[in-house]
């Protein structure tokens, strides 16, 4: 067999085990879904096993042609990156399913004893717990990144529930972050970030090894901006400062800048810095109105691990390469005016 040829039974073979073994899907339901028989289902998965594809979870292959991922390892130096198989037909609800249940089987793999766990709240983050399976892990922490309350509502029950039902899963304790998503002055939280009770839900953060986020954006629902968190002078404000999206109700510019827009003065998000240095900064994508802030937060430098829908994940590198033309024009003008 040639080497391109098993490239592709390889790269095949770990698009069928993904599915089965992630996915829950039948032989059946797989073969019909890319097009082949239930037989050569059933060959591809038993390649995966016998050629170390497959053990506990999915092992894919480094540097596959043609494979996504590598096509976005060769623009963002990421740790890892898991295209989930999605058909480009699927719907918003069948895509978020897919990559959420994929998530949270990967999860399973990364908590160990004595994990510390960050959650930013949000619609992706709720899917994700409704995929969990149980794991009870000795000395597991999970903690709330990010205020949840809103308006006279403090304690907003949405992020904290997230936090109980991850923690419960692992047999772990939740600590839930009691303030606004928004403080009214700066002051205050300046203030409250001085409270011993505070400071201690501060350091869990900064000391979660597993980050999981996802990308918020106005233009996809973000829970952030359809749930009353922000009033009229704060979507003037975002739209001013030029915002493309957020990670923990934190904003950020197309660039990846944050620093100086003004609403972060105000949000109880952690810094973006902090998302540079975890060792599992793991951003969860489904949807191609995320792109835009996937890229800002790309180029930002805040995620090392990327789950990402495939029909998103395409969407992605189309324009990554749309923007490498111009440049490899350039450098070919420059090298004939050189010769």
């Amino acid at each position: 067999m040639a080497t391109g040829d098993r490239q592709e039974v390889a790269y095949s073979a770990v698009r069928v085990a993904r599915l089965y073994y992630f996915q829950n899907m039948t032989t059946a339901a797989i073969a019909e879904e890319m097009g082949t028989s239930r037989a050569t289902v059933s060959r591809l998965l038993s390649y995966a096993m016998e050629n170390g594809l497959v053990e506990i979870r999915v092992h894919d292959p480094q540097e596959l042609s043609g494979n996504l991922e590598a096509a976005i390892t060769r623009h963002y130096p990421l740790r890892s990156i898991q295209v989930v198989p999605v058909p480009a037909a699927a719907g918003e609800r069948e895509s978020l399913q897919r990559v959420a249940a994929h998530t949270a089987a990967y999860l399973n793999t990364l908590v160990q004893p004595a994990t510390i766990i960050g959650l930013a709240w949000g619609n992706t983050v709720a899917a994700i717990a409704d995929n969990l399976s149980t794991k009870t892990v000795h000395d597991v922490d999970v903690v709330q990144l990010n205020g949840s309350g809103a308006g006279a509502d403090i304690v907003n029950t949405f992020g904290e529930s997230l936090v109980s039902r991850f923690a419960q899963n692992y047999g772990g304790k939740a600590h839930s972050f009691p303030v606004p998503a928004f403080f009214d002055y700066a002051d205050t939280r300046t203030a409250l970030w001085r409270e011993r009770s505070i400071k201690a839900i501060r350091s869990l953060q900064a000391d979660a090894s597993i980050l999981l986020f996802s990308i918020g954006a106005a233009e996809t629902g973000s829970h952030i901006h359809t749930g009353g968190y922000l009033d009229q002078q704060d979507r003037q404000d975002i739209r001013d400062d030029g915002v493309i999206g957020d990670i923990a109700t934190v904003f950020f510019r197309a660039d990846g800048s944050w620093r100086n827009v003004a609403l972060n003065a105000r949000s109880s998000g952690p810094d973006l810095d902090r998302f540079r240095h975890a060792a599992h900064s793991i951003c969860v994508v489904s949807g191609k109105g995320k792109i835009p802030g996937l890229r800002a937060a790309l180029l930002g430098g805040f995620i090392n691990e990327l789950v990402i829908d495939e029909p998103s994940a395409r969407l992605l590198v189309q324009e990554l390469e749309k923007n490498d033309a111009p440049a490899r024009a350039e450098a070919t003008t420059d090298s004939i005016d050189n010769e």
